[in-house]
């Protein structure tokens, strides 16, 4: 993305599955947000909608895997990348981790391209090999026509490492050494990678057809929305935040850890997922802001929190390290790291009482995936009763006045009333 946003390429970025980390790295080196495309949030016209209205603006469009080509739900197809891009009627450039290989490189890409013959594998880049003399005896052991397809490679380097930690990779709203990274990304691809054979490789392909959806009204009133964006909470998908626009909402940025009071007007927050544990002691500092949100809702606006969100928004936090801090107290649940819980699912919910995001009954699509736990519930109905992808029900999240939360992330897109529901709720 880095290597042909610098050609001059307006690059837009996709990311398969719910992941919000990814998709911030692809902003850094596209220069636009990244758009996720998930089947079970989307569905495959969603995915089909989203994607050519996204990338109408754009000189090409790349859109990264969750895991292998072919891993998809519950150990099947559905959902994947080989899924997606036959969805789409995408290419696919193959990327191949030849680290401790040579012939055998060969027999892994032979054995992709034969798995599934309609999934059409264009071009490959080796990842990882540990010389050039590395990369010429993997390219030596290939047959002429799969040769063809490899457009060059990435060679293994600490340069371009990013570090993790649970849940994933740390956030590029964390990682001071990220735009090294990426430059030492580029370098390399630069280097290493032909774009003038990639483009001749994939140039061919066109957009599917998608029939236009149905137009919404222009919005009758116009509220301020304030969002958390700060290495705490940085976690929304790029949809909901174009919907909450489209239905009249101005956006302001502001920061839960830094700053000591909300952006002036502004009718609602955005508390969205992130890392707040690794910041819990500068979250507890920060006293006026617990003051402000509490004073927002006495003056009759709204706040929304999902995950992080709800986590900060509860009367405490304890962290992986087993000291508690005092959280802004507006819901009464007390919440706690553990490193033997891992929350990761699909799920569907219907609202079981009326909220800001609107009325009784009203069904949507999201996921969760964290590692703490509600420690302690008090005198709090649940919001939300859930299915997940594997049929389990259970109840989720909590609402009191005008203050909703949950662990679930939702996928505004699933429901669009959410967007509008909320903008109309504004004072």
């Amino acid at each position: 993305m880095g290597l042909l946003a610098e050609r001059g390429y307006v690059v837009q970025p996709f990311k398969i599955g719910p992941d919000f980390i990814d998709p911030g790295y692809h902003r850094h080196a596209a220069g636009r947000p990244s758009v996720n495309l998930d089947l079970w949030m989307m569905g495959p016209a969603g995915i089909q909608e989203t994607f050519a209205r996204y990338s109408a603006q754009a000189d090409v469009a790349v859109v990264e895997a969750m895991g292998g080509l072919y891993d998809g739900d519950d150990g099947t197809v559905e959902g994947s990348a080989a899924c997606v891009a036959q969805l789409l009627q995408l290419p696919v450039v193959l990327v191949v981790d030849v680290w401790g290989m040579t012939t055998s490189a060969a027999a892994v890409i032979g054995g992709f391209e034969r798995f599934d013959r309609s999934v059409d594998i264009r071009a490959v880049i080796l990842n990882r090999p540990g010389s050039p003399r590395h990369v010429e005896m993997v390219l030596r052991a290939m047959p002429e026509p799969m040769r063809c397809k490899v457009v060059g490679y990435l060679p293994a380097s600490d340069h371009v490492a990013i570090a993790e930690r649970h849940l994933g990779l740390v956030t590029p709203e964390e990682n001071r050494q990220a735009p090294a990274a990426l430059a030492a990304m580029v370098a390399s691809a630069r280097e290493n990678v032909s774009v003038d054979h990639l483009i001749q490789r994939v140039a061919a392909s066109r957009l599917p057809i998608v029939p236009p959806t149905r137009v919404r009204a222009a919005p009758t009133r116009r509220v301020r929305i304030a969002v958390a964006e700060d290495a705490a909470f940085c976690f929304y998908y790029r949809e909901n935040l174009r919907l909450l626009e489209q239905a009249g909402a101005e956006l302001i940025p502001f920061s839960p850890i830094a700053d000591s009071a909300l952006p002036k007007g502004v009718g609602g927050v955005y508390l969205g997922g992130g890392y707040p544990e690794t910041f819990a002691g500068h979250l507890a500092s920060n006293r006026s802001m617990h003051e402000a949100l509490a004073a927002l809702t006495r003056a009759g606006g709204w706040i929304y929190g999902e995950c992080g969100g709800l986590m900060y928004l509860g009367e405490s936090l304890t962290g992986f390290d087993g000291c508690t801090y005092a959280m802004v107290g507006l819901l009464p649940v007390r919440s706690g790291m553990d490193r033997s819980h891992l929350a990761i699912r699909y799920v569907e919910v219907t609202t079981r009482t009326a909220t800001p995001l609107g009325p009784a009954g009203l069904v949507a699509r999201g996921q969760e995936f964290h590692q703490s736990r509600l420690l302690t519930v008090s005198d709090a109905d649940p919001l939300y009763a859930t299915y997940d992808s594997i049929g389990s029900h259970a109840t989720e999240g909590f609402a009191r006045e005008r203050v909703v939360a949950s662990y679930v992330h939702l996928y505004f897109g699933s429901n669009p009333d959410i967007a509008v529901n909320l903008v109309n709720s504004c004072p």
